[in-house]
């Protein structure tokens, strides 16, 4: 037999010709990002679904600027991948590289400071050899490669008629209504509701990948939009859902050995930093920390809302600073609350736990200042900020013995962790928001509410007894099970945000592991070293309901093409667990990640003083909201559920910090009597002293001498002797965030 010769014919360009055509590439794909947005901006309104999610998600100024350098880096390559596809004259190897790259890159960081006792406000430099890992508007991480369909940018499901092991990918719309909506929901009767909101908290403080923000009305693949094909016209009227892909990341190599076909490809940013660090709470750029800090005061303290405060004086938020916003209502004309993350107003139990936390840094940074009277007020703000991510730390329990800190473990958050794994607590989110009374039973004065309209809803915690009734209902309400024939109730996949248009969050879900070209199923499992799913009878195993293992598979045809996100959600769970050994696996190996790989984090040696430690070790959330509420009993473990009375005890019998363990030699002496530590209020008048005149909002938020909410329970005010408060400013005023009730325990409820 003669051997064939094969030769490669292609002609390449010669260098001049290279450069124009990668010149006139990248304009045509500075006019499409430009275009894009634009088009956006003009046709998006605050009705829209599409500018809901834009809504949800406001990125910081300096993101949008490396985002829209990624989008013009990427769609630079694919104008020219589509100038050259069908010609025979190509660019020459390595001639991408004419592409200026420095158009989509982060700022180097060449040292970083060695001595610095404090969490950088970015994430940078908490790894001195890596200062990137697990900072701001960096790639999310892969530890498995992308499946692109062209192997850059396009995602599954993008090009109609791909078969993926002899197969289509089904619509993501029809797994959803097949097989994920459910109307009805088993409770848990073990943990109750805050479990869930608690995740969807600390999920916020570890990530956010931004959203294109050109109009996606199109039901037409193209550039930025990904739509959702649906086929029920009876409610989404142009035939599919809008759907806007996650911006692209600029490419930095923050781990050796990346390749140029990683560089080139379509990755997508984690904008806020990887860590445990209540970022929530203080925001991810010096910008975002400086606005949420009280500098007029020079206090250390956060700022608060300086127009309203609950019936017992308690501080809310401060407001954002463009008003008026979309929160405003004419139902509730009250504009949207401002925090560490912009997704604080999504829901009310979110912005309860929000608000929360800034009480509590007020009061530990007014502890502070007062035992260590020599203190700055940037001192005091530090030292408060590093015991106040601490403690979003300490409740993390579940990742097995500490070690110390491995610099050599990269803590950034990984793509499939974000985009599948630790979305699983979608499908424990319940139809109602339930608001409790003093007595943990409906309040009769503020009902509950359907998830639809407590969205977006700042007006109802100003107006509606403030985030006691909220915080009650969360730990005085059993959490919902997930059981694989269960998933995701109707109010997220059909009436999510309560608009007019559908908007279904499992098929977002779902789209979304496909625009980041996650991996199916099958090849996550091998990655966590799970058998791989070959067979129906394999499947069974896995998932105990068999009606359901069998859908799945008439709906994908082949094992292989079930999507991450909905393989994880219907495994049956590990014993004591609430997830399947699959995301089990994949949180686990992130959450180890991210306590191994922080440098600051708590436990960490050189931290804090083993005295110090041990005062952190006692806290529970339970102990968080006793004093941050007006709520006076609770359960030891608040995450836990009991039925009100049974377990529940007094916050006096809830373990507190003593922040005597950090004073310094030069501080004042504090004079510690019932409460040590955080409860000491200096302000507090003698005994013998007469009552003040307190300060209350009326029902329109208007201070006055001596007026009471008309929401304010009877029966409290009758159970307390006496209601002491800080004495007025000679106008008659007095700030919100000073107005702090001394009878705490006989106004507790």
């Amino acid at each position: 037999m003669s051997a064939e010769l094969f030769c490669d014919e292609t002609v390449y360009l010669p260098a001049t010709s290279v450069r124009e055509l990668l010149i006139s590439s990248n304009e045509e794909s500075l006019q499409v990002v430009q275009e894009a947005l634009h088009s956006g901006q003009r046709r998006s309104t605050p009705s829209s679904s599409t500018n809901v999610f834009t809504f949800v998600r406001e990125t910081e100024p300096e993101t949008q600027e490396i985002s829209r350098a990624a989008e013009v880096f990427q769609t630079s390559l694919q104008v020219l991948g589509e100038r050259t596809r069908h010609k025979r004259d190509v660019p020459a190897p390595g001639s991408r590289e004419h592409l200026d790259p420095s158009q989509c890159t982060l700022v180097t960081i060449n040292t970083c400071e060695p001595l610095n006792k404090y969490r950088t406000i970015t994430g940078q430099c908490n790894n001195r050899h890596n200062p990137l890992w697990g900072a701001t508007n960096i790639p999310l991480t892969r530890w498995l490669p992308a499946q692109y369909e062209d192997g850059q940018s396009e995602p599954k499901g993008w090009n109609r008629g791909r078969l993926y092991n002899g197969f289509q990918l089904p619509p993501v719309r029809e797994v959803s209504q097949k097989i994920i909506r459910t109307r009805c929901k088993w409770t848990d009767h073990v943990y109750s509701q805050l479990l869930m909101e608690w995740g969807l908290y600390i999920n916020h403080g570890l990530l956010s990948s931004p959203r294109s923000t050109g109009d996606c009305s199109t039901c037409k693949n193209k550039h930025s939009c990904f739509p959702i094909e649906t086929e029920d016209p009876e409610t989404v009227a142009i035939g599919c859902m809008p759907f806007s892909r996650s911006k692209p990341a600029c490419f930095v190599a923050v781990k050796p050995g990346f390749d140029d076909i990683q560089a080139m490809q379509r990755q997508q940013t984690n904008s806020i930093s990887s860590f445990l660090d209540a970022s929530q709470v203080y925001g991810n750029t010096l910008e975002m920390q400086y606005f949420l800090r009280d500098l007029s005061g020079r206090n250390g303290r956060l700022a608060v809302n300086d127009k309203y405060i609950d019936y017992r004086g308690r501080a809310f938020l401060p407001f954002v600073a463009n008003v008026p916003s979309r929160c405003r209502s004419e139902e509730f004309p009250v504009d949207c609350f401002s925090a560490g993350d912009s997704r604080s107003n999504l829901i009310l139990p979110l912005t309860s736990l929000h608000t929360l936390w800034v009480r509590e840094h007020n009061r530990v940074a007014e502890a502070l200042a007062y035992i260590n009277g020599h203190w700055s007020p940037e001192t005091v703000y530090q030292e408060t900020r590093k015991i106040i991510g601490a403690l979003h730390q300490a409740f993390e329990h579940f990742i097995g013995p500490y070690k110390g800190y491995d610099p050599t473990t990269d803590p950034s958050i990984s793509n499939v962790f974000a985009t599948a794994a630790f979305r699983f607590g979608h499908a424990y989110v319940g139809p109602i928001i339930m608001r409790l009374n003093r007595k943990f039973q409906e309040d009769k004065r503020f009902p509950n509410l359907k998830l639809g309209d407590a969205f977006f809803s700042p007006g109802r915690i100003v107006f509606e007894g403030g985030i006691d009734p909220i915080m009650r209902g969360l730990i005085g309400t059993e959490a919902l099970a997930n059981t694989a024939d269960k998933l995701v109730t109707e109010e997220l996949t059909e009436k999510l945000f309560n608009r007019q248009n559908t908007i279904d969050l499992a098929s977002i879900d779902l789209q979304r592991g496909r625009d980041h070209a996650l991996p199916g199923y099958n090849d996550w499992r091998s990655f966590c070293r799970l058998k791989r799913i070959q067979t129906l009878d394999d499947f069974k195993h896995v998932v105990s309901d068999a009606r359901v293992a069998e859908k799945i598979l008439n709906t994908y045809k082949s094992l292989d093409n079930i999507d991450v996100w909905l393989g994880g959600l219907v495994e049956d769970l590990l014993p004591g667990a609430r997830n399947g050994p699959l995301f089990a696996c994949l949180i686990g190996k992130q959450m180890k990640a991210l306590r191994d790989g922080d440098r600051f984090w708590w436990e960490a040696e050189g931290i804090f003083t083993e005295i110090q430690k041990a005062e952190l070790s006692k806290v529970s959330l339970s102990r968080i909201i006793c004093d941050n509420t007006n709520i006076g009993a609770v359960l030891p473990d608040s995450f836990m559920y009991r039925k009100y009375p049974s377990g529940f005890v007094s916050c006096d019998h809830i373990p507190w910090i003593n922040l005597e363990a950090w004073r310094e030699a030069k501080g004042q002496a504090l004079e510690v009597a019932e409460y040590p530590g955080i409860h000491v209020d200096p302000f507090q008048p003698a005994e013998e002293e007469e009552p003040l005149t307190c300060l209350l909002c009326d029902g329109v938020g208007v201070v006055s001498p001596g007026q009471v909410l008309a929401d304010v329970d009877p029966e409290e005010l009758e159970a307390a002797d006496s209601l002491h408060c800080r004495p007025v400013d000679g106008d008659g005023g007095v700030p919100g965030s000073l107005l702090l009730p001394v009878v705490h325990n006989q106004l507790s409820s």
